[in-house]
């Protein structure tokens, strides 16, 4: 894509939704990372609907670590590898109490070492969190960055490091958002919403989908 067509890419997404956000519910840094490594392989909504109660009683490593893996498995046991999910958000909250004081770290290498987080969780804390000009490649950003030529890849990471390189200020802090929620809402996976959207001329993507019989 070129640079005129990326600044065009984003400058429209921008004025549709100047302000976007993560569509999963946290109240500090550390329910944040709770929250993200909850939502692998499964919705934010469903993460949501746990975490709600889940948060009213741990919203801080000490007090997940009072709730005891069991007692969190009770709260998530709706959410895919629940299991899993349990043990790690239990052994990365001690980690955060025994070597970083209680506090989420800021740094990417700092948020790895956790268990049960990688760099796509990474670059979200700390992107929301810590206002880290970070591009946390999900499903949809791979997607919508391939189908648009935006920055194409073939593995997260490097689609990752494009966005990295193509993407300009002042669209940098927002971006990950902005095609997150386009390739969830728009730019679907198995019948993208071409029709509606509004930077269809801008994409690669072919054969444009065109509407429903009746719209």
């Amino acid at each position: 894509m070129k640079r005129a067509d990326v600044v065009e890419f984003y400058a429209r997404l921008a004025e549709a939704d100047p302000h976007p956000q993560t569509e999963l519910a946290y109240c500090n840094a550390y329910t944040l990372v709770v929250a993200v490594a909850l939502s692998a392989q499964s919705t934010d909504v469903g993460v949501n609907k746990v975490t709600a109660r889940l948060f009213e009683i741990a919203d801080t490593p000490e007090k997940m670590l009072a709730l005891g893996e069991e007692g969190l498995k009770a709260h998530i046991k709706t959410i895919g590898l629940f299991n899993t999910k349990a043990r790690n958000i239990i052994a990365l909250s001690r980690m955060l109490v025994d070597e970083y004081g209680g506090q989420v770290p800021h740094n990417r290498e700092a948020l790895e070492r956790l268990p049960g987080v990688g760099r796509k969780t990474a670059n979200v804390v700390m992107n929301v969190a810590f206002d880290a000009e970070t591009f946390a490649v999900d499903t949809h950003i791979f997607r919508v960055c391939n189908r648009t030529r935006l920055a194409p890849g073939k593995t997260p990471l490097a689609v990752e490091l494009a966005l990295d390189q193509a993407t300009p200020r002042p669209f940098r802090r927002h971006a990950h958002h902005w095609l997150i929620l386009h390739g969830r809402y728009t730019c679907k996976a198995r019948r993208p919403e071409c029709w509606r959207c509004i930077v269809a001329d801008l994409c690669a993507f072919q054969p444009k989908t065109p509407p429903p019989q009746g719209c």
